[in-house]
């Protein structure tokens, strides 16, 4: 059971990171057209600001699942190192599973309201000269601490049951 969860929630967490790498090439081009516009011709767009903030936005939340399947975020090992790994293993499953998980549960949720909401009321950046439709940031926001939470339970239940991450086995 606990292998095809784990399965299920690391293709969610890699499509997650797919849809990352696409904001990041939207990032990348619109960024590039913008300062050849601006240098090049004296005409900057009016869209380039909100592109930035949006596709950056989406390209960290969409990839953290994902640095969490492949165990590759920061952590200070100076304690960790010095304790036996079991400890360190209950520790890893009780702040995955019983602290974080819920927490980014709740934004989750909190995240897919607001992505339902924007896309009902047809919600804009009200702040822009541009105006774009705020429903499809929102939504790779959802989509990101949904992966997220998910990913947090599952290396919890990999860490109480005493596994390894993937990255660690794939290495």
């Amino acid at each position: 059971m606990l292998n095809a969860l784990t399965r299920f929630v690391n293709g969610a967490s890699w499509c997650a990171s797919q849809l990352a790498s696409v904001a990041a090439a939207v990032l990348t081009i619109s960024m590039v057209y913008e300062v050849f516009a601006r240098y090049v011709f004296d005409a900057p767009t009016v869209w380039a600001f909100d592109i930035a903030y949006m596709a950056n936005g989406a390209v960290f939340l969409l990839g953290v699942a994902y640095v969490l399947r492949e165990d590759a975020h920061i952590r200070i090992d100076v304690l960790r190192n010095r304790l036996p790994a079991r400890f360190n293993r209950g520790v890893q499953g009780v702040a995955y599973l019983l602290v974080l998980a819920p927490f980014f549960g709740m934004l989750s949720w909190i995240a897919a309201s607001h992505t339902w909401r924007a896309w009902v009321q047809n919600e804009v950046e009200t702040v822009s000269p541009w105006a774009p439709l705020m429903w499809p940031f929102y939504l790779c926001i959802a989509i990101g601490l949904i992966a997220m939470t998910l990913q947090l339970t599952v290396e919890g239940l990999r860490a109480f049951r005493g596994l390894d991450s993937v990255a660690k086995k794939e290495h």
